[in-house]
């Protein structure tokens, strides 16, 4: 039996597809409450809504550029009017730096690629402590920092990624961390 929303709203950033959708169906047919983020797959962070709700959960979908601190401050803001006190985030939204031959890389592909993975990442666990820290009023939560196997090996042609430093973004002051790292859903 789903109870839907009583564990509190997760935010999923990259939710529309993989990883961030998988953990999105999970965490709503656990009790979360689901904001599921996406960027430009509309239609996909649709139907993992549907998903959830289907399975007696609670979602809303919201679109944010995980790279725009003030979409990302609209994000949270958004999924608390719609959901209820925010609980936890899965940082999931990453890009790789593309295909091409590093003599072809631009300075406007590494600064997407970082403000997406580093910047956007660490953004979003800001509004996530500012909401869930004890030490600000909040009850608690937990952040969770994903990475992939890409992110050890890199895939072929692709010239970069970071979010394996995500494994290194994980503390916080307020005292409670996660981390979750190379683990695959189906």
């Amino acid at each position: 039996m789903n109870r839907a929303g009583t564990m509190g709203t997760l935010i999923v950033t990259g939710a529309s597809g993989g990883i961030g959708a998988a953990v999105a169906k999970l965490a709503g047919t656990r009790g979360y409450a689901v904001a599921v983020n996406f960027y430009t797959a509309e239609a996909d962070a649709k139907k993992a809504v549907e998903r959830i709700v289907a399975a007696g959960g609670r979602a809303v979908a919201i679109q944010a550029d995980i790279s725009r601190e003030e979409q990302i401050v609209r994000l949270f803001q958004t999924a608390e009017r719609e959901l209820g006190p925010i609980k936890g985030l899965v940082n999931s939204a990453g890009i790789t730096g593309g295909v091409s031959r590093v003599a072809d890389v631009s300075a406007a592909a590494i600064g997407n690629m970082l403000a997406v993975n580093v910047t956007g990442a660490i953004l979003c666990a800001r509004e996530a402590v500012r909401r869930m820290s004890t030490k600000r009023g909040g009850t608690g939560g937990a952040i969770v920092n994903i990475s992939s196997r890409a992110a050890h090996t890199g895939a072929a042609g692709e010239w970069c990624t970071t979010r394996h430093r995500r494994e290194r973004l994980t503390a916080s002051r307020s005292g409670w961390h996660a981390k979750l790292r190379r683990k695959e859903f189906a």
